[in-house]
């Protein structure tokens, strides 16, 4: 489901609307869809996104959770991976279908061709490119990523890096991430929206 983004982000009023001053005179005609390896920041940046350019905010991930009334990680188990890119194709092309907003997915839905074709069409893509250690950092904290139950999980991101940022890279703006704060990849994107619309 898309929502109006809320300010109570934890951040300070004066920073959602510096943010929002950024933002100003951007307008879209096409959903932003944030795209890249999970730790990238896709939520947190697509929100704080969203504020700056006033638009709703919507997590793929948990618009398939609430279609399918279960985790994802549940679905991983019990249907495998391909019956779930299905499933999310099918959320991501309604999402898509609806008003523009700030579009956060999961890392492997720019993979699918068919989704990705679908994204290329309807929206603008934009890679939030981040190294290993700050995707580590990250997704370290959670227990809930299928793709990294294994012995060796920075391994699994490594080779997810090896065979997906060639994919990635087909994004119409790619944004290079590091550990530092997120407002500054915002600022980032808003810039390259500015360009973007000048020559799409």
């Amino acid at each position: 489901m898309v929502r109006p983004e809320s300010s109570d982000i934890g951040e300070r009023s004066d920073a959602v609307a510096a943010l929002r001053r950024q933002g100003e005179g951007i307008a879209l005609s096409r959903t932003v869809a944030l795209v890249g390896l999970m730790g990238a920041g896709k939520t947190t940046v697509g929100r704080r996104l969203a504020q700056a350019l006033q638009l709703p905010f919507a997590d793929a991930d948990d618009a398939i959770v609430e279609a399918a009334g279960r985790p994802i990680a549940d679905i991983f188990a019990e249907r495998g991976e391909c019956e779930f890119r299905r499933g999310e194709r099918n959320v991501i092309a309604r999402l898509l279908a609806g008003p523009v907003h700030v579009l956060a997915t999961g890392g492997g839905a720019f993979i699918d061709p068919d989704t990705r074709a679908l994204m290329k069409e309807r929206a603008i893509s934009i890679w939030l490119k981040a190294p290993l250690d700050v995707l580590m950092k990250r997704v370290t904290k959670r227990d809930h990523r299928p793709l990294l139950k294994e012995d060796d999980p920075q391994a699994v991101m490594q080779r997810l890096i090896n065979e997906r940022y060639p994919i990635y890279a087909e994004a119409d703006i790619t944004i290079e991430t590091g550990a530092g704060p997120h407002n500054s990849a915002v600022t980032s994107i808003l810039t390259a929206l500015r360009s973007h619309q000048v020559n799409p």
